[in-house]
């Protein structure tokens, strides 16, 4: 049998190392643009170097292709000589090859060579000899390889790939790559927590606003530039968490973690999403686009450094919820309310306690004892006493709320409010009662939008308010 050669990228691996690892680096250190800029100035081997120096992966985590991996695994109990040869850098392509145990060799790129195109296929012809061994690919660059190659082993579902390898070698075998649909697309961009984005209507109905055609028209931009710009930043911190939702039991499932979408693809996506929210931000108030450029700030800030402070970051959680009332009140044009800002300050803040106990009662049912936001599992006690403490707070403002002067003036029964308190503490104690028997998941807000009791609860404080007037 003839040595086989096996590409890594997008070929025994659903990813690409460089296009993940680059953009990741960027938004952990984005002071460091220019640099980069200057290292892919002096060639792509210089840039993977450079990267391979301040990045890590983990080969246990990678998300490999089944499909290419049996077969390999099969062709090495056959004893059959297999070599791992990539463009990516060799320090990745060494441990990787360490880590599965297949390979009687290894080649990749290094801080002179890109190991890609004619410089792969001339160091495999001087290596093995023309014809002298077979080889799996995925991509165009692939051709060069297989035209001296014994035989071509295509990877993917490109049909015309297939077609052009078939002309230049022997087509001894296509291999899928697996990838996500539609369904993949909406979990990347977290369409579902658009439903978030909501609270920036949220000033409209309180401001009695929802039959100025003007406001309604400003507040749909708004929540169509959340929306947007949340996205975004979604895909961004996948980005930079990719090594450690890979480790993580639910969050390796995410698209990008899987390798069910290829980076290069979801960051054209994300920058067309962030025009987006350019140019619906252009046409609200200034005071709107300062309003996401706090939010931009806040997130950037809790990814690269908050999350990972007890206490620190479920405030952090609960600011970006109310900074989304800010944004909804300036984009109308009408000052916050200081009692829906303080009604706001306390239930977001249970509920992000809510999402952090269930990630660590999760983690307490499985046995661990530290999550990487450094909470222990002996934590939990605190975090239930604070969070149910902070909905029942929330109660007790909208109570007042009901006796204030603002209330006499937008309301004609105002008491009538008042059916709405017992609603609302139902509520919150139904969400930390479920959250406590490992009902709820990570995120209270989704889990609420798919709970019918959250639904019936929404409608009967909208009554209550609605019978006010």
């Amino acid at each position: 049998m003839k040595p086989l050669v096996v590409d890594l990228d997008n070929t025994l691996l659903r990813t690409d190392l460089l296009a993940e690892l680059l953009p990741g680096f960027l938004v952990r250190n984005p002071l460091a643009l220019p640099r980069a800029i200057g290292w892919l100035l002096a060639g792509r081997a210089r840039l993977k170097d450079e990267i391979a120096l301040r990045c890590a992966i983990d080969p246990a985590t990678l998300p490999y292709n089944e499909a290419v991996l049996d077969w390999l695994r099969g062709e090495h109990a056959k004893g059959r000589e297999i070599w791992l040869v990539s463009a990516s850098h060799r320090r990745f392509v060494d441990e990787i090859a360490r880590h599965l145990g297949l390979f009687a060799g290894t080649l990749g790129s290094d801080a002179t060579r890109n190991l890609k195109g004619e410089h792969k296929r001339e160091a495999l012809v001087e290596r093995f000899g023309e014809k002298g061994f077979d080889y799996a690919g995925d991509s165009s660059a692939d051709l060069a390889v297989w035209r001296d190659a014994n035989a071509a082993i295509v990877v993917g579902n490109d049909d015309r790939l297939a077609e052009q390898a078939a002309a230049v070698a022997t087509l001894e075998r296509r291999l899928p790559a697996p990838r996500g649909g539609l369904s993949a697309w909406r979990r990347a961009f977290r369409l579902h927590q658009w439903v978030k984005n909501g609270l920036v209507l949220v000033p409209l109905l309180t401001a009695h606003l929802w039959g100025d055609p003007a406001a309604v028209s400003a507040a749909l931009l708004a929540f169509l530039a959340f929306g947007f710009t949340a996205s975004t930043i979604y895909v961004l911190n996948d980005l930079a968490d990719l090594r450690d939702d890979r480790a993580h039991p639910v969050k390796r499932g995410r698209p990008l973690a899987s390798g069910l979408l290829p980076v290069p693809l979801v960051l054209q996506g994300a920058a067309a999403f962030a025009l987006l929210a350019i140019a619906c931000s252009a046409m609200l108030p200034a005071s709107f686009a300062g309003w996401i450029g706090v939010y931009l700030l806040v997130t950037t800030a809790y990814s690269a450094d908050l999350k990972r402070r007890p206490i620190v970051d479920v405030m952090c959680l609960a600011g970006l919820y109310t900074v989304r009332l800010f944004a909804g009140a300036a984009a109308i044009d009408v000052p916050p309310s200081f009692w829906l800002l303080a009604f706001s300050m306390f239930l977001f803040l249970s509920l992000a306690l809510v999402k952090r106990f269930a990630e660590l009662r999760r983690l307490a049912m499985e046995g661990g004892g530290r999550i990487s936001r450094n909470y222990q599992t002996e934590d939990l006690p605190v975090i239930i006493a604070a969070g149910v403490g902070a909905g029942l707070v929330a109660v007790l403002v909208l109570a007042l709320y009901i006796q204030s002067g603002q209330t006499l003036e937008l309301y004609g029964h105002p008491r009538r409010i008042w059916a709405a308190c017992p609603v609302l503490l139902y509520w919150i104690v139904h969400v930390w009662f479920r959250a406590n028997r490992g009902a709820v998941d990570e995120d209270p807000v989704s889990w609420a939008a798919k709970d019918p009791v959250s639904w019936l609860a929404v409608a009967l404080i909208a009554g209550a308010f609605a019978a006010a007037l």
